[in-house]
């Protein structure tokens, strides 16, 4: 790759750097531009045809393999289509794909069959997680189904149902056959005007001033030697590294724009646009079974199948980590219960290869102790097939990311280079659906936090981290996902200098980007035998209240009601075995503890940069959608927005006097945005300060009482009002201290150089010892934030919500000087008709989970975004997505968790200390 991309930005470290050079921002493409395809897999296919039928009409798709059949992952791909799925952008991307597929065929042949799906459960655990499914299916619009064995039995006539205690039945799921939807999506992309070509490799990009101007490719022959010899000497797919540089079919195709949809070969064609694709290829075990003489070969209608058809509904057994399908008479049986068997980038063949032994790439030789295991679970399940012999046998390749999502975006640091990468049949249509709106327009119509490349901190993309979180998504494809379950791999690559003394203190941790977060600390436990610890009992509200078994709900004397001083009371709830995962009763004492006395929460993995520059003011101004350009310590939250009015992150802007800013953002994201924002002049820089820095949150009705003795400066409530900063020392340590609060009490935000981080923590400890000062950990504080109605962004509102839907129209200056992104969007559409609204619910145990559905009778009007229990107020706090007149306080709603609906009922915001006098003191 050639050529420069003119744009860098300071970092505290150097050594990482060069990860940290971003491209322009990417512009709406002009439908005349050259666009080269590199891949004709199932995704390649769909993008060039979504393309073509947005008007392009300079399309080149190429690929290594032969067309139409490449030997990818699309050529063996067992093509199932599970639409439901926790997350309602990955169901969306589903949706859309069996949409786009559904009635197509080839040579008479249909692309998608639509029988239908069926996991089965055989343990309570199974079923629970079926139950959430199903939960998840209403919240998204899947139909759905909980059956019975018997029902069980009906669609599937020869399954073991003794073994099974219900399933989910997903109708409208299907089969895609992924070669016929290359060949029907392709052709239709080369009607349009496209043109395909196969048995052309890429083996570089051309660049000129840091954008794209073409690919180099070569003819994909078979050399001389033979295929022992040519197996040994072919590189890798995508990458030059090995090829002849003389080799007479070397030619440069011309391209404005170029994108990497090499399936299994991402990681290594990534590179060639900039991109470190974290995506790693893996092994899967499949496998046919012989003729089985139970089976129709019949569809339900009587008709004949094909020998790669289905006539009944596929299955997931995901107790046994396994799926089946019919094929005409044979049954296939994929794996997933079986070791992690990564495949280096670098080790996998090319079509010269394929060419030479008729292997396809990704195809490998089957292990088969790796698949005795779910050979025999299949078995059980289906016992027509137990003594059958296996046919066709192979570890089909694949690619993992670590965290299970697609890789889709424009480079980091090339102009004109994108990536559709690791993404499966499931998602295909859908993917390209959103990437083609994407390029044309600048929107991609979806939130794009799980999709974006750029999600990632470059620093944590070793190919060791990215092997070993690949290994682990692998290994939890079918395993049951728990609430706050995290990763257990690769851990402790970002600490806080206050790393040691939380693990002290018995914190309990897990990770967020990298960083180890303490959810609650074992010492806290001390807290429940504590003279003053109070509790008291769940509370009752709406129809409940009015029962006459109602638990009273006392106004605490000059407590949370009046602001005063007296003890706080805490719930200290039950969590059944479901919501137990990464939690403890000793959130609850942390959260007393912070209500009535102090905390110090380690804050450290809040992202944060430093803005400087002459043009600095006018820069954010024209980002964000509140005025920061204020007075020197004003702190300003803010929002920053797409062009349609999308909230793309809210963020706090600190001004720290002149041309000098701090910015408190969500991650990643926002800084390849930022730096891709920059003005050309460099009047502007922008310095990542994260990882050089710490944060302390010292928050509790006691935290003045703790700070002022060891602090020089004034921090009275008159001389460091709320929402504004200052410059002081704490025990000698320089610190800028913030005076907000995401728990809702009194208290700052105390940042220093990760160099005086550890005198900083102790010095307050030390100090705060006569006041009950305690870490606080995560737990405590996600209840905390929600008590006080504070959003989240990512989960509880994302790039398809306005400001005024989410409840944040108090952080939008509509009239400002100059205006903002996404301005006149939202003078056209302020709203989308939906707004997100606090909830409040009595739970006897656990909590409802993100994409529980919300229902008005039996209408489903919306879903969870995020809830807890709320230590202080006695009640489930929750905030949810619901059609706009349901969202005003009093407005009873029924949530489902697990199959069961709850009452539930329509808050006023905030829920704790509405009079904002705890904090304001």
């Amino acid at each position: 790759m050639t050529g420069t991309v003119p744009r860098t930005i300071a970092s505290s470290a150097a050594t990482t750097l060069p990860d940290r050079v971003s491209a322009r921002p990417p512009g709406a493409i002009d439908p005349s531009s050259r666009i080269v395809i590199i891949g004709a897999g199932v995704v390649g296919a769909a993008l060039a045809d979504e393309l073509v039928t947005r008007g392009c009409t300079r399309v080149t798709v190429l690929d290594q393999g032969p067309l139409p059949v490449t030997g990818g992952s699309s050529s063996h791909a067992p093509g199932f289509v599970f639409q439901v799925n926790g997350s309602r952008v990955m169901c969306g991307l589903a949706q859309r794909t069996l949409a786009k597929l559904d009635g197509l065929e080839v040579d008479g042949r249909r692309v998608l069959d639509r029988i239908g799906g069926l996991e089965v459960a055989t343990t309570e655990g199974q079923l629970a997680e079926l139950r959430r499914r199903y939960g998840y299916a209403l919240a998204w619009g899947v139909p759905a189904e909980l059956i019975e064995p018997a029902r069980v039995a009906e669609l599937w006539p020869g399954l073991d149902t003794s073994q099974i205690i219900g399933a989910l039945h997903t109708p409208t799921d299907g089969i895609v056959h992924s070669k016929r939807a290359v060949e029907h999506q392709l052709a239709r992309a080369e009607e349009g005007g496209a043109e395909a070509i196969g048995l052309t490799r890429v083996v570089d990009v051309e660049t000129e001033n840091g954008r794209v101007t073409g690919v180099v490719v070569e003819d994909a022959t078979v050399p001389t030697g033979g295929a022992g010899a040519e197996a040994a000497e072919v590189p890798a797919g995508g990458t030059s590294a090995a090829v002849d540089s003389t080799s007479p079919s070397r030619r440069t195709i011309p391209a404005d724009v170029v994108v990497a949809t090499g399936g299994i070969w991402g990681h290594l064609l990534g590179e060639l646009g900039g991109l470190r694709l974290p995506m790693h290829p893996m092994e899967h075990g499949y496998a046919w079974t012989a003729p089985v003489p139970d089976l129709p070969g019949t569809a339900p209608d009587g008709s004949p199948l094909g020998d790669d058809q289905a006539g009944r509904p596929m299955i997931r057994h995901q107790g046994a980590g396994l799926y089946m399908r019919e094929f005409g008479t044979r049954i296939g049986i994929g794996a997933y219960e079986h070791r992690p068997i990564p495949l280096a980038p670098e080790d996998l063949t090319d079509t010269a290869h394929m060419l030479a032994s008729g292997q396809e790439p990704a195809k490998r030789a089957f292990t088969r102790e790796d698949f005795e295991f779910c050979r025999a679970e299949a078995a059980r399940l289906l016992p027509a097939i137990a003594d059958l012999p296996l046919e066709g046998e192979f570890n089909g390749v694949f690619s993992f990311t670590p965290d299970g999502g697609p890789m889709l975006g424009p480079s980091l640091r090339l102009d004109g280079f994108w990536a559709a990468q690791a993404i499966w049949v499931t998602a295909s249509a859908g993917c390209a659906e959103v990437l083609a709106d994407w390029m044309l327009t600048g929107d991609p119509g979806v939130a794009t936090q799980e999709l974006d490349a750029a999600r990632f901190d470059p620093a944590l993309l070793s190919d060791q981290w990215i092997r070993e979180r690949a290994a682990e998504a692998y290994d939890e494809v079918y395993d049951v996902s728990f609430p706050h379950q995290g990763t257990v791999v690769t851990r402790g690559l970002k600490t806080s200098p206050f790393h040691t003394r939380i693990q002290d203190a018995g914190g309990y941790f897990d990770e967020a980007n990298g960083w180890e977060r303490a959810l609650w600390h074992g010492e806290n436990a001390k807290l429940f035998s504590d003279p003053e610890f109070r509790t008291r009992a769940v509370k009752a509200f709406g129809a409940a209240a009015a029962a006459t078994t109602a638990l009273e709900d006392p106004a605490v004397p000059g407590g949370v009601a009046e602001g005063g001083g007296d003890t706080v009371p805490v719930v200290v709830p039950r969590r059944d075995a479901w919501d137990q995962v990464n939690w403890s009763p000793i959130a609850a004492a942390e959260a007393w503890a912070t209500r009535n006395r102090v905390a110090a929460y380690d804050m450290t993995s809040l992202t944060r940069y430093r803005v400087r520059g002459a043009g600095a003011t006018a820069w954010l101004e024209r980002l964000n959608t509140n005025k920061v350009g204020k007075l020197p310590g004003a702190v300003t939250y803010s929002l920053m927005l797409d062009e349609t009015g999308g909230i793309l992150s809210d963020v706090t802007v600190t001004s720290l006097g002149g041309e000098e800013y701090m910015i408190g953002a969500n991650g990643p994201l926002d800084l390849d945005r930022l730096t891709r924002l920059l003005p050309e002049s460099g009047t502007v820089v922008l310095d990542d300060i994260t990882t050089s820095t710490c944060c302390v949150g010292l928050w509790g009705p006691r935290a003045r009482d703790v700070l002022e003795p060891i602090t020089e400066g004034d921090i009275s409530h008159e001389g460091l009002r709320y929402f504004r900063a200052a410059r002081i020392r704490v025990a000698g340590v320089p610190v800028l201290a913030l005076r907000v609060s995401y728990v809702g009490e009194l208290g700052w935000e105390l940042y220093t150089e990760a160099a005086h981080g550890l005198r900083l923590w102790d010095a307050l400890m030390d100090a705060g010892a006569p006041h009950g000062i305690v870490p606080g950990g995560r737990a405590a504080f996600s209840s905390l934030r929600l008590e006080k109605g504070y959003r989240a962004w990512g989960s509880d509102m994302t790039r398809e919500d306005t400001p005024e839907d989410a409840g944040l129209g108090f952080a939008v200056r509509m009239e400002k000087d100059g205006g903002f992104i996404g301005r006149d969007a939202l003078v056209r559409q302020p709203s989308r008709g939906r707004r997100l609204a606090a909830f409040g619910m009595r739970m006897d145990a656990g909590r409802p989970e993100a994409g529980s559905p919300v229902f008005a009778g039996t209408e489903v009007v919306g879903w969870v975004t995020s809830a807890d229990f709320g230590y202080v107020t006695g009640q489930v706090i929750g905030l949810a997505w619901v059609a706009e007149e349901r969202a005003e306080p009093g407005t009873p709603l029924e949530i489902m968790r697990f199959g069961r609906v709850h009452g539930a009922e329509v808050l006023a915001e905030p829920v704790y200390d509405a009079g904002m006098s705890r904090i304001r003191r």
